[in-house]
């Protein structure tokens, strides 16, 4: 993989796994999000990765003006990489999910990289009652749901990341993800060196076990040598766990209200930059390794630069 000595953290600050009933701090609201992703930044994360959801109902959807208003309030109160969502929710059509590219052109931005069985239906066993009527419905419907990302589906979307000059985060729920990236960077669609968001623990991806992310990241060697760096997103209790193992191996690490609501077992996060204070002091304790500005990861990435997006228009 590429050297970089320092940990670069991501912060996905609400995502479109978890429903309201789950936690009174998910934020929902334009506002919330934004003030949950500026803290962050404050805290250490020099990405922010972003959905936006109904103001009124919580509901993940892919409003354009709703990301335009919380990218464009972070962009002006820090420094932060905005990384828009390309996944959106597994329930929306990739041609939805793909439309914030050329709406904000942001400096980076998530992008799947095959399909997958998305298993959210676990959650019904957990609660009772709803505190909004969609979440039951959008939680059961997913027995009989595939996160759609076909070959066609990226034959797509992949020259609109080209177009707008922003860098895919390429997101990887299993080993054959990284082969479906070998076969696009023999294509051209795809430019070296890439950067990897291996998700794990998802209900139809890999597992969330030490020996899959050591086996994830021999795969990634074996395919792309020193042309990709990688981030690890553990769900729920294996956040921490893999995001150390991460940043051991020489990665860096994602965490967030997005992945995990729990700062501790049993204990709810009540902020996204809790999850992100926790990080940094256990990168710092357990590894020795400091933490990247953004402005060190915007040139690691070799990014366009904030002043070349769309995000004030």
């Amino acid at each position: 993989m590429r050297s970089f000595d320092k940990v670069i953290v991501t912060c996905a600050v609400t995502g479109a796994i978890h429903v309201p009933t789950m936690s009174p701090y998910l934020p929902i609201e334009p506002e919330e999000i934004a003030e949950e992703a500026i803290a962050a930044a404050e805290a250490g994360a020099s990405i922010i990765h972003l959905h936006v959801r109904d103001p009124e109902t919580g509901e993940p959807v892919t409003d354009l003006e709703l990301f335009r208003d919380v990218a464009g309030r972070i962009h002006d109160a820090c420094d932060v990489i905005i990384q828009p969502t390309t996944g959106g929710a597994p329930t929306m059509k990739p041609e939805e999910r793909i439309r914030v590219v050329p709406e904000l052109e942001p400096e980076m931005a998530s992008c799947n990289m095959g399909s997958i069985n998305f298993g959210l239906y676990p959650i019904l066993e957990k609660y009772d009652e709803f505190e909004h009527d969609w979440e039951r419905e959008y939680l059961e419907g997913s027995r009989d749901l595939i996160f759609h990302n076909t070959f066609e589906d990226l034959d797509t979307i992949l020259p609109i990341f080209n177009e707008h000059g922003t860098k895919p985060e390429l997101e990887c729920y299993d080993v054959g993800h990284l082969y479906n990236v070998k076969h696009y960077v023999e294509r051209g669609l795809l430019e070296t060196p890439l950067h990897f968001q291996f998700v794990m623990g998802i209900h139809g991806g890999i597992g969330p076990d030490v020996e899959n992310l050591t086996h994830m990241v021999h795969i990634a060697d074996k395919l792309f040598g020193d042309e990709y760096s990688f981030s690890v997103l553990g769900a729920g209790r294996h956040e921490f766990p893999r995001a150390i193992q991460a940043v051991e191996m020489g990665g860096h690490a994602r965490v967030g209200l997005e992945d995990n609501l729990y700062l501790e077992s049993g204990k709810l996060a009540k902020s996204n930059a809790d999850l992100v204070e926790k990080v940094v002091r256990l990168t710092h304790d357990l590894t020795g390794r400091e933490i990247a500005t953004t402005s060190e990861t915007r040139e690691f990435f070799g990014l366009k630069g904030r002043k070349r997006t769309n995000i004030r228009g």
